[in-house]
């Protein structure tokens, strides 16, 4: 089952209860609910968290019969390549299907750790008609909203494992992972580590899984201190890769888990005079335009991000119209990009 917000929304506390809670008029607490930016600041706050605190719910906005031709991207970031190749896919898909798309970097928690209602807010005002979030870390409290919203979504690559029901679209983090680690094994490497993202998120751990899986399937021999987390982070893989170099049988090849972590790979190498790939075989995973800057360039595990940004659209325009996709998680395939970085071990 798809979360659409079918369910019926709760009676709840009226505006004129939360006006009075926050100490406002109404038609103050009405502006911040239509997410209108004539309202002070501290206004605007204790209002909200009025709205928190009494589990005030708006109306229904959606309607899939007399649809906004508007759906919204919120993006983790718009400062990165990753993002770029995935507006790239929303962009043509809602082309496509003649809709308008409104981008937003939104922090779904403000600076107190509270679960943010700005976007929640500005969505509807705007009445759109549906949501695509990627990389996004939601909280309980926000699937609730937009299901009591009756608002279609549809993640993107979601950080963590979705609430049952949720549809999501991603890569096929494990096989890419076992596709990297085969590829290294093939040419000869056993000495084989991995550096890999955020301990806790899917498309990291599934990575790891995958490299795992290769090196049991070849019969080689997992070791613990080969194993390296950066949270997708180009400093901390240079720190990592350093720990790698300085261990007693360091490795002769490397899977990272993000080409952006990669960078900071070649980076701990050249520090310790070390060349890609002659002593060290380097392979990435996303294949982002900087796998191709790179010197000598990156051997990569190609995730199609803009084609999971446009199946994601083209499902959430399904789920507009009411229909409910056959599977909740749709995954697209990942192939190896062969490059430069990688040459058997040197005897």
């Amino acid at each position: 089952m798809v979360r659409t917000g079918s369910a019926s929304v709760a009676a709840g506390p009226t505006l004129a209860v939360v006006a009075r809670e926050a100490g406002v008029s109404v038609p103050t607490a009405s502006k911040v609910v239509n997410g209108r930016e004539d309202v002070a600041p501290e206004t605007r706050r204790r209002v909200t968290e009025a709205l928190d605190r009494l589990g005030y719910v708006r109306r229904p906005r959606f309607d899939a019969a007399k649809t906004s031709g508007l759906v919204d991207l919120v993006v983790h970031s718009l400062e990165t390549s990753w993002s770029g190749a995935v507006l790239h896919g929303v962009e043509a898909a809602a082309h496509d299907a003649g809709l308008e798309v409104v981008v937003s970097a939104a922090l779904t928690r403000n600076r107190a750790g509270r679960p943010d209602r700005g976007w929640m807010d500005k969505l509807t005002a705007r009445g759109s008609s549906g949501v695509l979030f990627n990389l996004a870390e939601l909280t309980s409290s926000q699937y609730s909203w937009l299901d009591q919203h009756r608002i279609p979504y549809i993640l993107i690559d979601p950080v963590l494992e979705p609430p049952p029901g949720v549809a999501s679209v991603g890569a096929a983090n494990w096989q890419g992972g076992v596709t990297a680690t085969e590829h290294l094994l093939a040419l000869g490497h056993e000495r084989v580590a991995v550096v890999a993202g955020h301990q806790r998120k899917m498309c990291s751990s599934a990575r790891v899984a995958g490299y795992r899986s290769a090196l049991a399937a070849a019969g080689i021999r997992q070791r613990p201190e080969y194993v390296r987390h950066a949270g997708f982070d180009e400093s901390a893989a240079q720190r990592r890769t350093l720990e790698l170099l300085d261990l007693p049988e360091p490795p002769t090849a490397v899977f990272v888990c993000s080409d952006h972590m990669a960078l900071g790979v070649y980076e701990a190498l050249a520090e310790r005079g070390l060349s890609v790939p002659d002593d060290i075989s380097v392979v990435g995973f996303d294949d982002l335009p900087e796998a191709r800057w790179t010197t000598p360039a990156l051997t990569t595990v190609r995730q199609p991000l803009s084609e999971m940004a446009a199946t994601a659209l083209r499902l959430l325009v399904r789920m507009m119209e009411g229909d409910r996709p056959e599977s909740t998680r749709t995954e697209l395939s990942t192939r190896l990009v062969e490059r430069a970085s990688t040459a058997p071990p040197r005897d």
